[in-house]
């Protein structure tokens, strides 16, 4: 399969234990490979599915099932919605805060933020660090 590919992007290929295809060529700033091809930029991992799969459907994104962005093996690849590939991001996964706080029931907060996604915060820290910006701006005027 991974003859099918085009010579240039092939041999820029590292065929890992763990399966993946690891892109040594161009990464771009969040670890998705990119190769030139027909004069135009592509994401490797997108320009392998549609040329050794099928074209990706209108409205789909490609996820990485490997979890691996550098990865353009189309087995580790799958067509899914933005609001799947974002359910199964890896970030997703994380249980707690960086202060150990729960990310669930009360104490979640939920942003739905149109064309960014949804961001998980907590409650707890957002009101501790409500309170001290509260409590600097009380000693500020009393200074003042």
């Amino acid at each position: 399969m991974l003859g099918d590919l085009p010579a240039l992007m092939a041999e820029k290929i590292a065929v890992l234990p763990t399966g993946c295809w690891q892109w040594t060529g161009a990464i771009q700033s969040k670890g998705y490979g990119s190769f030139q091809f027909r004069g135009r930029t592509r994401s490797t991992h997108r320009l392998a599915y549609e040329l050794l799969v099928a074209p990706i459907p209108a409205g789909l994104q490609i996820d990485h099932l490997c979890r691996n962005r550098a990865c353009c093996n189309p087995a580790h690849l799958e067509p899914v919605t933005a609001g799947e590939n974002h359910r199964r991001a890896p970030h997703t996964q994380v249980t707690r805060c960086p202060a150990g706080h729960p990310y669930a029931g009360d104490n979640l907060i939920v942003k739905h933020r149109p064309g960014r996604g949804v961001n998980r915060n907590c409650r707890t820290c957002a009101n501790t660090s409500r309170r001290a910006k509260r409590r600097a701006a009380s000693r500020d005027l009393v200074a003042s």
